[in-house]
C-alpha cells in the first residue's frame, strides 16, 4: 500500500474529548490538574488509559518500574516495534495538557488506524512512562531512566518524596508493580508528542515543531545551614541567616545564565525553609537550582560557577553549604532520520512548521540514549505550562495527532 495521503487525518473531537475526561481525575483547584505519579489519582488514571487502550485492541505490558506499554500488532512479529506515548503523571499544579497529550494522542493515533483499516509491519505501541515530572520523587523521568540505563532500580525504587515515602512503596501500593524487565523491550523507534511549554512556536505563528535537539539540564539542591533565631531580639551582626544566603544564591543564578547568553537559563524552582516560621530567622534551607542549555560547554561552565558562588555566600555568611545533584541530563541531539520523517509529515499535512530545541527535559531525551527518538511539538497559549492555566487548541492538538500519525505510519511500514 502506498503510504497515507494528507486526506487521512485523526478524530479532533474525539481526542479531545479523551483529553477532558483524563483531566476529571486528579482534577486541580484552578481548572488544571493534580494528578502527581504513584498517588491514588495517579492509579485512578492509568485503569481509564488501560480501559480505553484494550478497547482499542491493544495489549497491556507493565514493567517493575510501571512503565505501561500497549501493542497493536505489526503484520511480521519479528520486526521491532515503533514506540510513541509520554506521561500521565503532572505537576501538583499542572495542565491537562503535558505529557497527557503524548499518550493520548498516540492512543488516538490507534483509534484512527484501526477506523480506517490500516495495518503495519511494524507493531506499533503506546506507552506511558512512570514518573516523569520529578515533582514528588526526583530526578525527573526516573522509569524511563532506568529503562535507558542512566538510573539503578534499586536507585529509582529508593527515592522518597517530602513526606519520606519511597518510590518503591509507593508503586507497589497503587497496584502497579508489573513483570516485565526494565529496559528489556526493543525498538525500532520512538515518537514523543508534546506540548511546548514555550512561546516560540505561537510567537513565529507556527502549528508544528520539528524537534531537532533537548536542552541540557543540572538541577542541583543546595543545603545551607545556618542557626535559628528569634527575627526580633538577636542583633544584625550576629545572625547566620541561612535565608540571607539563598536569596544571595538565587540572584547569582539568575546572573549566571545571564552572561551565558544565548541559549542558557537558570532558576531557583523549588525551597524548603526551616523552621518556616514567621519570627523566627532561618537556620536552615533547602533549595533547587535549575540550569539548562543545549551546549554542553555552556551547561558545564554555569554548573561550574553555580557551585563556586554558592560556597563564596556561605563562606561570607558563616553558613554550611553543601550542595547535591539529584537531576542531570547531557544536551540530546534527536535521530537525524526520525526528525526529517516529521518534517516530511508535517509539510504533507500542510503545517506551518519550523525546527526547535526542546527547552525541558522529556522521557524521550533518554531513550535516546537506546533507540532512535524525536518529538513533535504543538503550541501552547503563551507558552505557560507547569500551571493550572496551561491552554492549547483543539486545532493545535489535532495537528500535532496527525503529524504523528504520519510519522509512525512512514515508519512502521505500511502494507496492504
Amino acid at each position: 500500500m502506498p503510504a497515507p495521503g494528507e486526506n487521512l487525518r485523526i478524530n479532533p473531537a474525539r481526542l479531545w474529548d479523551s483529553l477532558m475526561d483524563m483531566a476529571k481525575i486528579g482534577p486541580g483547584i484552578a481548572g488544571g490538574c493534580n494528578r502527581q505519579t504513584l498517588t491514588d489519582a495517579d492509579g485512578e488514571g492509568r485503569h481509564l488509559f488501560k480501559r480505553w487502550c484494550e478497547a482499542a485492541g491493544m495489549t497491556m505490558g507493565v514493567d517493575t518500574m510501571g512503565n505501561m506499554f500497549f501493542t497493536r500488532p505489526g503484520t511480521d512479529p519479528e520486526a521491532l516495534p515503533v514506540y510513541m506515548g509520554s506521561h500521565l503523571d503532572t505537576q501538583p499544579t499542572g495542565g491537562k495538557y503535558d505529557g497527557v497529550l503524548g499518550v493520548l494522542g498516540a492512543l488516538e493515533v490507534v483509534r484512527t488506524m484501526n477506523d480506517m483499516g490500516v495495518t503495519t509491519r511494524h507493531p506499533i505501541v503506546v506507552t506511558n512512562w512512570t514518573n516523569e515530572e520529578g515533582a514528588r520523587f526526583a530526578p525527573a523521568m526516573l522509569a524511563s531512566g532506568v529503562f535507558a540505563g542512566i538510573h539503578t532500580e534499586d536507585y529509582a525504587k529508593s527515592r522518597l518524596d517530602p513526606e519520606g515515602k519511597a518510590f518503591g512503596d509507593e508503586l507497589a501500593r497503587i497496584g502497579w508493580v508489573g513483570d516485565e524487565v526494565v529496559g528489556a523491550r526493543k525498538m525500532k523507534a520512538m515518537f514523543e508528542l508534546h506540548i511546548e511549554q514555550g512561546p516560540i512556536l505561537e510567537a513565529e505563528g507556527k502549528t508544528i515543531g520539528v524537534v531537532t535537539h533537548g536542552q541540557g539540564l543540572w538541577w542541583l539542591e543546595i543545603t545551607l545551614t545556618g542557626k535559628d533565631a528569634h527575627t526580633g531580639s538577636t542583633p544584625m551582626n550576629m545572625r547566620v541567616n541561612a535565608g540571607l544566603g539563598m536569596a544571595r544564591i538565587t540572584e547569582r543564578v539568575h546572573q549566571i545564565a545571564m552572561s551565558h547568553q544565548p541559549n542558557a537559563v537558570g532558576a531557583v524552582g523549588q525551597v524548603f525553609v526551616h523552621p518556616n516560621s514567621r519570627n523566627v530567622i532561618p537556620g536552615k534551607v533547602v533549595f533547587t537550582v535549575d540550569i539548562r542549555s543545549p551546549e554542553q560547554a555552556k551547561l558545564d561552565a554555569m554548573r561550574a560557577e553555580v557551585e563556586r558562588a554558592a560556597h563564596a555566600v556561605a563562606a561570607e555568611l558563616g553558613l554550611g553549604c553543601s550542595i547535591e545533584p539529584v537531576g542531570h541530563f547531557d544536551p540530546v541531539t534527536f535521530n537525524p532520520d526520525l526528525v526529517r520523517v516529521v518534517r516530511g509529515a508535517a509539510e504533507k499535512l500542510g503545517y506551518a512548521h519550523m525546527d526547535i530545541v526542546s527547552g525541558a527535559g522529556h522521557d524521550a531525551c533518554w531513550i535516546n540514549r537506546v533507540a532512535p527518538t524525536t518529538m513533535i511539538m504543538c503550541p501552547c497559549v503563551d507558552g505557560l505550562s507547569h500551571n493550572e492555566a496551561e491552554e492549547i487548541s483543539p486545532e493545535w492538538a489535532a495537528a500535532g495527532t496527525d503529524v504523528l500519525l504520519h510519522a509512525v505510519l512512514e515508519v512502521a511500514e505500511v502494507v496492504e
